[in-house]
């Protein structure tokens, strides 16, 4: 078959699947041992976790489709309950907050909905969901048997419940929502809550059965989740687990695609091979509902972050990535192990799996029903590749893999084979200042206006002793002014022109110091310890002097037994010191002067005009410093974010829209990084690090849906002293698209539903290319290699061997395409190196 067929007989299989992957919702949703059933038919599901308030509305039915294109049944959320009741009693569904709207915009895509209400999400989230005003809330305890909070909790949920009844979003209704959660991952934690907890737990069961929603729920990370609520589980593997009755079905509610990202640390992802491995093995072994969590991460807009510490990208190295571009190889890879698992649905919820010993490490799991046969090879070990006899077959499984064999014969795939395009991104800079070539300009002049240093607002207040932050400012601010005046005599031990140091002890999250308005030192805590404790050099004056200490919040508490008392702020002690005699005094017991906020907060200069922006000479490097300037979007579709070079830390505004926190001077620690990453083996979030040295998050995701042409404005608040004429826009590309495929690989897996005839012409290994926009051919042939190449994409190089053919047949057949295929075999390319498996890599660019 000549190349162009075979693309023809692809692109027929690929329409045919999608029109058969059409959803029509149901009104009956149960389950049994094997698996949820939709109208008396059990099935197999797969689902991936899109946040809703981490994109746009306007990026939602893209995420969607990308997700349902990547072979996804369901899409799984939480609900936010602090960003729908920032208030007691005042609900806020609207712009990124309108649940109704996602909901419906998946099932617009013919998508079912995993609903997890919780109300407690952890999820990285500020105060892991809570709004803070349960906190105050008269002999309240969160998370146990107490009566304060179970109404709340039942209010909320029902509240909840209730509007996606009135919008006939349940499929008992006809709508999308197939499941809800209730509570997560309480299991982890609540040991630490004594009896208080089962009978919680009990509870929260028995109120969410009786919300009548006509469709299960369930609990994560709850082994003793009472009937008929379905205990499932979370992490990186689950293969093992199994749930706690024979009358439920084996779910898996987050399989962790990567690991969030905390400022000061390194950017972990996670192989492809490594989650395919783990999904592959999760329905080897009986599993019937996956759940990616994240298949789109997002961002953490405004002050949503949690931790504390936690960036403002919520990436989490998913198969969608923080701008809504598909991530390759990942979202590829995984696309060809769904479209494998969802032809063979019918036998593995036919019957229970018969698993069976191979060797060592090497496992078969066989599914027979009927005329069909079904069968998961593999290979648990972590060094060594195998060859393994199985129904007097030869089969090579490498190590940490598996391969599916949809007839018990024919490997379809192998999780440790990628058939996906791997694709490099690259960023394009563009200033934003005007004292550039025209061309590259962006920005106007920038104008600013000083954060006053101390008490400038009316409503401040004094206290004898130091008051812990989060119950002062109840989250309205990060920002707590902690100010004292004292009066030093000529005589005192700290004007003797020795040095005296400032003590502080804070709970976190970082602090700077002001002696008489002046900066004098800062400090910070990081995601392991969010204490911080500075020792600073400072100088007294004869005479009155201000000490004013800036304590600032990065994310409230998200996890843990009894995390939502965990404290903030500066509880002291605060001390002076004199270096030479050593003498000290404790300020901590002193009348305080306490200012919540900042006062371009109170003023709203994110949002609001002000007479005050002065365009004077613009300070740099000063601390405490509002900016301001006007520019026109970037030209184009691309995606956006900003580049905080030259910054310090703070938040930006774009068009009065908070983008989040930044904080590009905590760099990730230059331990823990290495160049390759194997996927062999266990994974765990400090496995696969990459960014050492590095600021952890030097981009900024800017929605194209918050931008107009021209006459944007960006306003900063500067904490430490930055540059802000460094900052420039970035531009997101694909630099490069490649493959790597060698004469051992399976063929591609759309091929397995072709006919007979060409199935038996095709069964070799072919290596694809396809520029990843519409309008796009391949340009150019960066590098082409049939032989032993070495190297990833954008670093391939020759091996030991290379055909003298391969770039030329390889220009040949993809320059001026969208789409190029190429039989990776000596057919093609000639015999370089006899008796070696040889691959074919190829780099390529499009325009």
């Amino acid at each position: 078959m000549r190349e162009k067929e075979l693309i023809m007989v692809m692109a027929m299989v690929v329409l045919v699947l999608g029109v058969l992957a059409a959803t029509s919702f149901s009104a009956n949703v149960t389950y049994d041992h094997r698996a949820l059933v939709i109208d008396g038919k059990r099935r197999v599901l797969i689902s991936g976790s899109i946040h809703y308030p981490r994109s746009t509305p306007e990026m939602w039915p893209e995420l969607i489709q990308k997700s349902k294109d990547g072979g996804l049944d369901v899409i799984e959320t939480y609900v936010f309950w602090n960003i729908h009741e920032p208030t007691r009693g005042q609900f806020d569904f609207e712009g990124r907050k309108d649940l109704v709207r996602f909901v419906k915009a998946v099932a617009d895509a013919g998508l079912y909905v995993h609903l997890r209400i919780g109300p407690y999400v952890c999820a990285e989230w500020n105060y892991g969901g809570f709004p803070l005003w349960l906190h105050f809330i008269p002999g309240i305890m969160l998370r146990t048997d107490n009566e304060p909070f179970k109404a709340e909790m039942k209010r909320f949920t029902a509240k909840i419940v209730d509007l996606m009844k009135e919008e006939k979003l349940y499929a008992s209704q006809g709508g999308p929502i197939i499941l809800s959660q209730i509570e997560n991952e309480y299991g982890n934690i609540d040991a630490a809550y004594g009896s208080a907890a089962k009978s919680y737990i009990n509870w929260s069961a028995t109120m969410a059965l009786s919300l009548d929603t006509g469709v299960p729920w369930v609990m994560c990370q709850q082994s003793d989740a009472p009937d008929p609520i379905i205990n499932t589980c979370n992490g990186f593997y689950c293969d093992q687990f199994t749930p706690n009755s024979n009358n439920k079905p084996k779910m898996w509610t987050e399989n962790w695609t990567g690991w969030f990202l905390s400022f000061g640390g390194a950017v972990p992802y996670r192989p492809v091979e490594d989650l395919a491995f783990a999904v592959a093995r999760f329905y080897q072994r009986g599993g019937t509902f996956q759940n990616y969590y994240m298949y789109h991460g997002g961002t953490n807009f405004g002050r949503t972050t949690g931790g504390p510490f936690i960036a403002t990208s919520y990436d989490y190295d998913a198969p969608i990535d923080e701008y809504g571009h598909v991530r390759q190889p990942k979202w590829g890879h995984l696309k060809d192990l769904h479209k494998v698992i969802k032809q063979v649905e019918g036998a593995l919820v036919a019957t229970n799996p018969t698993i069976s010993s191979l060797g060592t490490n090497l496992e078969a799991a066989v599914y027979r029903t009927g005329s069909a046969c079904v069968a998961f090879l593999a290979n648990v070990g972590t060094t060594s590749d195998a060859t393994v006899t199985f129904n007097g077959n030869s089969y090579n499984l490498p190590a940490w893999s598996v391969s599916i064999l949809p007839d018990c014969k024919n490997v379809v795939i192998n999780t440790a084979k990628i058939n996906s395009v791997s694709m490099i991104p690259s960023f394009t800079r563009q200033s934003l200042i005007n004292d550039v070539d025209s061309s590259k300009s962006l920005g106007s002049a920038w104008s600013w206006i000083n954060e006053p240093v101390g008490i400038s607002k009316d409503d401040a207040f004094t206290k004898p002793g130091l008051l812990e932050q989060i119950n002062t400012t109840a989250d309205q601010s990060d920002y707590l002014w902690y100010s004292l005046s004292i009066e030093v005599k000529g005589d005192e031990p700290y004007l003797d022109g020795s040095q005296t140091d400032l003590h502080v002890e804070s709970l976190g999250h970082a602090l700077n110091a002001f002696i008489n308005g002046k900066l004098a030192g800062s400090g910070r805590g990081n995601s392991g310890n969010s204490k911080v404790s500075v020792e600073i050099s400072v100088t007294l004056v004869p005479g009155k002097n201000t000490i004013d200490l800036l304590s600032l919040t990065v994310g409230l508490q998200n996890y843990g037994a009894f995390f939502d008392k965990t404290g903030a702020g500066i509880t002291g002690p605060v001390k002076l010191r004199s270096a030479k005699s050593g003498t000290s005094v404790d300020l901590s017991s002193q009348q305080w002067t306490y200012q919540i906020g900042l006062k371009g907060e109170e003023l709203d200069l994110p949002s609001k005009d002000s007479s005050q922006w002065s365009q004077s000479t613009l300070p740099k490097k000063q601390p405490l410093t509002w900016y301001k300037t006007t520019f026109d979007a970037p030209a184009g579709s691309s995606p956006v974010a900003l580049d905080f070079t030259g910054m310090g830390k703070g938040e930006a505004w774009v068009n009065g829209q908070s983008i989040g926190r930044y904080w590009p001077t905590y760099a990730a620690s230059n331990n823990g990084c290495t160049d390759t990453c194997n996927y062999r083996g266990s994974f765990s979030s400090n496995k696969c690090l990459k960014n050492c040295g590095k600021p952890s998050q030097e981009l900024y995701h800017v929605p194209r849906e918050w931008l107009k042409p021209s006459g944007n404005t960006l306003v900063l608040f500067e904490e430490t002293g930055g540059d802000p004429t460094q900052i420039s826009f970035a531009t997101r590309q694909i630099e490069s698209l490649c493959s790597h495929i060698s004469e051992s690989h399976p063929p591609p897996v759309d091929l397995w539903n072709s006919d007979s005839e060409s199935r038996s012409q095709l069964r070799r290994p072919i290596l694809s290319l396809e520029c990843p926009s519409p309008n796009q051919v391949i340009s150019s042939i960066k590098f082409a290699s049939f032989g032993t190449p070495q190297g990833s994409c954008g670093s391939f190089s020759h091996g030991k061997c290379s055909s003298a053919r391969a770039l030329s047949l390889v220009q040949k057949a993809c320059i001026g395409s969208k789409i190029c295929s190429i039989g990776v075999s000596i057919d093609t390319f000639g015999d370089p190196c006899r008796g070696v498996t040889k691959s074919l890599a190829v780099e390529a660019s499009c325009t």
